[in-house]
C-alpha cells in the first residue's frame, strides 16, 4: 500500500523557516541532494500547497539549463519536471504541466489519489502538513534536523488536539552534520 511521507528539514529548536520565511540555514551539501534526488525519484506525486508549489514552479523546470546548476540539482531538475504534481489551492485558478488542481482536503479524496498513485506521495507546505496531520493522513514524517538553533521563525509543528505517537524507523547522519529521523505514525488498531 502506498504511503503519505513528509519530508521537512527544522532547526534543532523546531523551525521550518527563520523569522522572514528565510530557508538560506538549510544545510544541503551535494551529498544530502544526493539521497533527497534517490528517494524523491521513487515517489508516485508530489502533493503541495499554493506557496510551496510556487517556489518550486518557479525554479525547478528550467535548473538543469543554467550551467551553474550542475550534479544533484540538475538531476532534481528532471525529477521535478517528470514527477505528477497536485497542488491544494484556494485561489490559484490553473497549475503548470503534470499538475492537477485540488482546491479542498478531502481525506477520502487524498486516499485514493493515494491508491491510485504510482508510489508514495510526498505531501509539503506547512499549511497543507497540519491540514493532512489533522485528518490523519501522515503515514510517515522524515525530518531533516539541521546543525542550527533559529531561536525564532515559524514551528512546524503547531498545537495539536491529540496526541499522535510514532515508531522510529531510520536515523542518518550526514556528513554536513544533518540527522534524519525517519518516523511512521502508529495507529490504534
Amino acid at each position: 500500500m502506498n504511503r503519505i511521507v513528509t519530508s521537512i528539514s527544522l532547526s534543532l529548536d523546531g523551525f521550518f523557516e527563520g523569522p522572514d520565511q528565510d530557508i538560506d540555514w538549510h544545510t544541503v551539501d551535494e551529498e544530502l541532494h544526493q539521497h533527497f534526488n534517490d528517494y524523491l525519484r521513487t515517489m508516485g506525486g508530489f502533493v503541495e500547497g499554493r506557496v510551496t508549489y510556487e517556489l518550486m514552479e518557479e525554479f525547478w523546470p528550467t535548473a538543469d539549463e543554467d550551467p551553474a546548476n550542475e550534479g544533484p540539482m540538475a538531476e532534481f531538475a528532471g525529477i521535478w519536471r517528470e514527477m505528477p504534481k497536485f497542488v491544494f489551492s484556494r485561489t490559484l485558478e490553473s497549475v503548470g504541466p503534470n499538475a492537477t488542481l485540488l482546491h479542498e482536503v478531502d481525506p477520502e479524496q487524498v486516499r485514493e489519489l493515494r491508491e491510485a498513485a504510482s508510489g508514495d506521495l510526498v505531501v509539503g507546505g506547512a499549511g497543507l502538513l497540519e491540514s493532512f496531520r489533522r485528518h490523519d493522513l501522515i503515514d510517515e514524517y522524515r525530518i531533516y534536523l539541521h546543525p542550527v538553533i533559529l531561536g525564532r521563525g515559524r514551528p512546524f509543528f503547531r498545537d495539536a488536539e491529540e496526541r499522535q505517537m510514532l515508531r522510529l524507523i531510520e536515523t542518518r547522519t550526514f556528513g554536513n552534520g544533518v540527522v534524519l529521523l525517519r518516523y511512521e505514525t502508529v495507529r490504534a488498531s
